[in-house]
Order: C-alpha cells, then sequence, then structure tokens
C-alpha cells in the first residue's frame, strides 16, 4: 500500500486562511504548478528559497506514493518591467542594453537558472514549459474571454475587463482584496492609457515598431500578457481544474489573482483548489537589495566571494539551513545561521554514517516505530521541515548512545532507523551526505565548484574546448569530474 493512505496530509491554503487537510481530485495522483523564473538575469537567492520549498513539497508526495505531474514554467516573453502593463518587456530590454538577440538572453539565464538548481540537488520538474512555446494556446484563451464579453480590445491590445467580471466573480478572493478599495487606491489614467480602468490588465499588447519579441494574432502583431502564461499551461497540463499552485509570497497579487479571473472566466471554474505560498527570504534582518549592497548570489555562497560570509559553504549546508525555516515564515540569510548550519549539518551526516558501525542486540531502548511516526506527522503538517530536522536530531541523540553503550536496538529497529532516516535526509529534504572529515577541503570544493559551473557555461554556449580544458586540468590535479542526470560532481583521488 503506498504511504499516502496512512499520512493525511494538511494544507496551509491560501485561498482559505486555514490549514485543511489535502484531497487531491484523482485519488493517487497530485497535479501540481509552480511559477517559474522570467530569465532576464542571474536566479537570486530568494527565488532559490521558494523553488527549495515545493522541490521538497514534490519529493514528499512522491516519497508517500503518489504520482505527481510538476509543472514549473519559463517566462521567456511577456513580462513587463512595471505589473500595471507599462514598460518594457524585461527580456528585451536586456537584450538591447547587452547587444545582443532576446533569445541569448533566454538561454543564458536559463542555463544559470538550471546549472544553480542542480547544484542545490533539486528534483526537475516533470513538465517545463516557456510562455514563447504556448502562444498559441494563450491566444484562443483570449478569444474565449472576449466572447464571453469579459474582455476588449483597443488599438491591438486586449485587457481583460475586471469592473464587468467582479459583476458574478469576485476578483481579489485570493488576496483579499476589495475591489472598490482598490478603485480608491488607484491614480486615475493618465489619457494615454488604452485601458478603461486601471485594474484592468493585458492579455495582449501590441508591439511597438521597434519591440523585437513579437507574434502575429487577430488584433496585432504583439505578445501576450505577463499573467496569461500560467492559466494556458496550468491548463493544458493539468486541466482546468488541478490540485496545487505554488509561488512566491510576491506573486499572491496582481500575478495569481489575475490567473483565477481569467481561469473562471475562461472555464467557469477555479482553477485551483490549495493555493500555497513560500514566504521571503531577508539578509541580515533587511530587505536583499543590489542597490544596498546587502545581496549575495548563489554562486557566492559556494566560493564564499561575498562580504556578507566568512567562508565558502556547500550547497548541501546552504540547502539545509533554508530548510530550517518553515516555508511560509520569513528567512533570514545570516553568516552566523550558515556557520551553525554547518555544525549540525555535518553532525547530521555523521550520525547518519556512523549507522554502519552499529552492532544490533536482542532489545531496543528506543521506539523507533513512534519516532518515525513524528517524523511523517512533521511532513504532514503543511510540511514542517524545521520540525522534522528537530526529530532527526532526536536520532542523532540515540545514535550516539548507541556508539556509546549506553543504549541498545534489535537489528529490525536499527534497519528501520536507517530507512527512515535515508528518506528523510536525501529522498524528503534532498541533502546529499559530505562527511565532517571533508569539511577540511571547503575551500578547494568551493573553487572546483566554481570550474564547474565555468565549465557548464562553456559547454552551454558550444565552447568546448574550454569546457575540455577544465575537465583535463582537473584530472591531471587529481580531481575527477563525474557528469550525471543530477549534475556534475567531482571525486579526489
Amino acid at each position: 500500500m503506498p504511504l499516502y493512505t496512512d499520512n493525511h496530509i494538511k494544507i496551509y491554503n491560501s485561498l482559505t486562511g486555514e490549514k485543511e487537510t489535502f484531497t487531491p481530485i484523482s485519488e493517487g495522483y497530485v497535479g501540481m504548478y509552480v511559477c517559474g523564473p522570467t530569465v532576464y538575469s542571474n536566479v537570486h537567492l530568494g527565488n532559490v528559497r521558494t523553488f527549495m520549498s515545493f522541490d521538497v513539497i514534490f519529493r514528499y508526495l512522491k516519497h508517500l506514493g503518489y504520482k505527481v505531474r510538476y509543472v514549473r514554467n519559463i517566462t521567456d516573453a511577456g513580462h513587463l518591467e512595471n505589473d500595471a502593463d507599462v514598460g518594457e518587456d524585461r527580456i528585451a530590454k536586456k537584450a538591447r542594453l547587452e547587444e545582443i538577440e532576446p533569445m541569448e538572453v533566454v538561454q543564458r539565464y536559463t542555463v544559470d537558472f538550471h546549472n544553480i538548481l542542480n547544484k542545490f540537488n533539486f528534483l526537475p520538474p516533470s513538465i517545463e514549459p516557456t510562455a514563447t512555446g504556448h502562444i498559441i494556446e494563450q491566444i484562443e484563451i483570449i478569444k474565449v474571454i472576449l466572447e464571453k464579453g469579459l474582455a476588449y480590445e483597443v488599438n491591438g491590445s486586449v485587457y481583460f475587463d475586471v469592473l464587468k467580471y467582479n459583476e458574478t466573480k469576485p476578483y481579489g478572493i485570493l488576496s483579499k482584496r476589495n475591489l472598490e478599495d482598490l478603485m480608491h487606491n488607484s491614480r486615475d489614467l493618465d489619457g494615454q492609457s488604452d485601458k478603461r480602468n486601471p485594474q484592468d490588465f493585458a492579455l495582449w499588447k501590441k508591439a511597438e515598431p521597434l519591440h523585437i519579441m513579437r507574434w502575429p494574432s487577430p488584433w496585432s502583431d504583439g505578445f501576450p500578457g505577463w499573467h496569461l502564461e500560467c492559466t494556458a499551461m496550468s491548463t493544458k497540463y493539468l486541466g482546468e481544474q488541478f490540485d496545487i499552485h505554488g509561488g512566491g509570497m510576491d506573486l499572491k497579487f496582481p500575478h495569481h489573482e489575475c490567473e483565477i479571473a481569467q481561469a473562471e472566466a475562461c472555464n467557469d471554474k477555479a482553477p485551483v483548489n490549495y493555493w500555497m505560498h513560500a514566504n521571503m527570504l531577508i539578509m541580515n534582518g533587511k530587505k536583499m537589495a543590489k542597490s544596498t549592497g546587502n545581496f549575495i548570489l548563489p554562486t557566492e555562497i559556494f566560493s564564499g566571494d561575498n562580504p556578507h560570509i566568512t567562508k565558502a559553504f556547500t550547497p548541501s549546508v546552504a540547502r539545509f539551513f533554508m530548510l530550517q525555516a518553515h516555508y511560509r515564515s520569513i528567512l533570514d540569510f545570516t553568516n552566523n545561521g550558515l556557520l551553525a548550519s554547518e555544525k549540525g549539518f555535518f553532525r547530521l551526516m555523521d550520525a547518519i554514517n556512523a549507522l554502519d558501525e552499529i552492532t544490533p542486540t536482542i532489545t531496543s531502548t528506543f521506539n523507533i516505530e513512534e519516532w518515525r511516526q513524528k517524523c511523517y506527522e512533521a511532513m504532514n503538517d503543511d510540511f514542517n521541515t524545521p520540525t522534522l530536522i528537530a526529530n532527526l536530531f532526536e536520532a542523532v541523540k540515540i545514535i550516539n548512545q548507541l556508539k556509546e553503550g549506553t543504549a541498545t536496538i534489535t537489528e529490525d529497529d536499527l534497519a528501520l532507523l536507517k530507512t527512515t532516516l535515508h528518506a528523510f535526509a536525501y529522498d524528503v529534504l534532498g541533502l546529499v551526505n559530505v562527511t565532517s572529515t571533508e569539511s577540511g577541503t571547503e575551500k578547494l570544493s568551493g573553487a572546483v565548484e566554481l570550474l564547474i559551473q565555468l565549465r557548464q557555461e562553456a559547454r552551454a554556449n558550444k565552447d568546448f574546448a574550454t569546457s575540455d580544458k577544465i575537465r583535463d586540468e582537473l584530472a591531471a590535479a587529481g580531481i575527477q569530474l563525474n557528469d550525471g542526470k543530477e549534475g556534475t560532481t567531482f571525486t579526489t583521488n
């Protein structure tokens, strides 16, 4: 029997503001959609934290035996600088500034996104669709919404009519915003906008003459609105109604609110049963921002090349640090927090490795089954990774007592302890086993990880001469690179 039959998950649903028992639409199957990155710059740590939260949720659902279709999109067109539908497309602007093609921008930062997530040991999603790959689907949705009178076309652009929609469906149901209040707090249109009301949002934008990214449509040569892609792709791959929709807290309004309105307008039904939102990441008690210098890139964590940290940290230590906060809590990224997490991480890994040295006896002084159930109870309670980790450290204490001879364990209990620790530490939390005896090579590890990243970038750019040179020079120094499905690792001779 799959484990989900005995484990009833409670999920905090942003739509209702309550924890609810998770009941999938189809028994044994879960459809989950998570808003992915807009690929115009290097992925920042806040994005990593959000995607890590849903990576753990994906892992746990799979661990319980659910068949999960996890869809995470790539936004490679249509995301304007300003969510109020003005300004340049973020990718087109980056292409103009760097004097390259927009799809070169997309390729460069999609590769970076995948490289960083591979280092953090993320599982790939089931499907990773792109906005540009689903223009036809987006146009078809616009046609339906226009036919229902819930959108209007002006000068080649199409806008969703929020006021008309709100006559029969509540706009603001997810973010708990009242449309009258939104209207009261909105600035009047300047007379140059094609919108009827400030709250309306673009479904299709007519491209200006110099706008590079454009596609033909019944209304104009243009591009889709940012919100539309997620409705098109989630519907195509998960159906008109699916189980879980996730993303960062910052997407709740207007992005997810607009998704709900579009889907309801098109399909006459609520698209999602459980809305989940990961909270923000701050640094040293303040908002992370390049402008203030209170900022760090994931690669700088691995290399130690940032004034806010005193040394390099492995990806698993950084992952362990982030999972010690609940996904709905604000996470404060600090050097001291990383140092403490590093000590805890190695304690956990050393204890797991020590299980192979334990000799079983005929009696157990601990109730391992009871401890195991506490681990499941933690994850069943809205995927509470901090409580799970606390339970794992209870096992560390047990293992230390077994090593000291002050406790005993039977062969069956030892096998159960080992299986459960491996399942939760590796399969669910996604940690990679690195022992404390290897921690003295952290600086070497950071340097090699940086070279691995440079090699991956060279391969992505088809610069195979540089890629081979990095591999061969490392091999000559006694460092062997190993390319696998989960990314590149290295071993020393």
